[in-house]
């Protein structure tokens, strides 16, 4: 029988989503390497989507966001060192064993590959640490935290930021008999995500349940029972939760000569790149933390979403193995897809939008809360969104791998909802 320590070792940093499917597609292969999972919260592999909706209302327990049963976790092959981070990373020129990955207990792991997998943390306003009502929504830990101040109802909440996180969370206080004010200084929530236009219809789904969103205003300070703004104003709050947005975990790679752009900058093939422009052997990135350019847009990216985050582990897995085995590598160029429960109503998206798209609501009405929007710029269909039209946004899926024309792409909508 073969020594085992004769098989490659990847380490896969950071038990995420991410990091699971790309340890499970190591673990799946022909002739599979060792695999060491390295995650900094003591918790194995959980799922995100649940933490500001079923979890933070107090619907599901805690053991059932656990993305896999636990018996499942058993059966991997894998080495789980949990509750411990990674604090430095050594990039070598050898193929085999050219990379240790430092760790916070003071031990490091000698590896063949790697795939980083950190991330991302949630941004904090100033003095927030001091203050004990006031929450971010990120981790597991940080949603029963929160779910234990808004439990009781009839408080004062106060959500700054209107990112679907934000939004989320402001449902769910709401749906638990909560008086929510959200702030957010963009001109409309989710500028940023899907423009100013349908921003707008959102926050029109919370105005029908009595949440106000005022926009345009400007944090100055927190307080112990209020927010207050740059104008002066102070907006009571009991419980104040801060969804200014994220940052990829990427500092513990300072000095390593890897390029930290916004992410971990990579390849088309999820392999990180250096400083100098060349390829980080063995090295790739995945999920909230992986920068890369889609070639089905024609642009670089980095994407935040659960659908990504699944497939890109996975895409960045096999890609190592081809690279430690001399296969050939797999370009990573998805369609992006994400969505969002808030109150009744689901949010679908489909692709990319920026602030230059032209937006054309095409199928339903913002006033009946069901509608498919869609966006174009140059000639060219760029997303599309429902709100309660899963039928609509779906079907959408092959114009844009076929790479339908902007003209084409509204008439197709037209004829789905006829």
């Amino acid at each position: 029988m073969a020594d085992p320590s004769d098989r490659p070792l990847v380490v896969v940093i950071g038990a995420s989503l991410a990091g699971l499917r790309a340890a499970e597609t190591l673990c799946q292969a022909d002739d599979p390497p060792r695999v060491v999972v390295v995650g900094a919260e003591p918790h194995r592999p959980y799922d995100r989507p649940p933490l500001s909706k079923k979890l933070l209302a107090g619907e599901w327990d805690a053991d059932r966001v656990q993305l896999r049963q636990a018996e499942a976790f058993d059966q991997l092959d894998v080495d789980w060192r949990l509750g411990v981070e990674a604090v430095g990373l050594t990039i070598g020129s050898s193929v085999r064993g050219g990379r240790s990955v430092e760790l916070s207990d003071g031990s490091s792991i000698v590896a063949d590959g790697v795939v980083i997998a950190t991330g991302a943390r949630a941004r904090t306003l100033p003095g927030q640490a001091e203050l004990d009502h006031v929450h971010v929504l990120r981790t597991l830990d940080d949603a029963l935290a929160l779910r234990a101040d808004l439990a009781a109802g009839d408080r004062q909440i106060v959500v700054i930021g209107a990112g679907f996180i934000g939004l989320e969370a402001a449902a769910t206080a709401r749906s638990l008999g909560n008086d929510v004010v959200v702030l957010e200084g963009a001109p409309a929530p989710l500028t940023r995500a899907v423009g100013a236009e349908i921003g707008s219809a959102v926050a029109a789904l919370h105005a029908d349940r009595g949440v106000e969103v005022r926009c345009g205003v400007r944090i100055e300070s927190l307080t112990d029972d209020a927010v207050v703004l740059a104008d002066g104003e102070r907006v009571p709050a009991d419980v104040i939760v801060v969804g200014i947005g994220v940052d990829p975990v990427t500092d513990w790679l300072d000095g390593s000569g890897l390029e930290l752009r916004d992410g971990v900058v990579c390849d088309r093939f999820l392999q990180a790149q250096r400083v100098d422009g060349t390829p980080a052997t063995g090295v790739f990135a995945a999920g909230d933390v992986a920068r890369w350019p889609n070639e089905l847009f024609g642009e670089e990216m980095r994407v935040e979403h659960w659908t990504n985050a699944a497939e890109q582990g996975a895409r960045a897995a096999d890609n190592l193995l081809c690279s430690l085995r001399g296969g050939d590598a797999e370009a990573y160029a998805p369609l992006p897809f994400f969505w969002s429960d808030q109150y009744d109503h689901r949010i679908q998206f489909l692709g990319r939008a920026g602030a230059d798209d032209e937006v054309r609501v095409v199928a339903g009405s913002i006033e009946e809360r069901k509608f498919l929007a869609l966006f174009g710029r140059d000639g060219r269909l760029r997303g599309a969104l429902g709100v309660n039209a899963p039928r609509w946004v779906m079907p959408m899926r092959r114009h844009f791998l076929e790479g339908t024309s902007w003209d084409d792409a509204l008439t197709a909508a037209a004829e789905l909802s006829a």
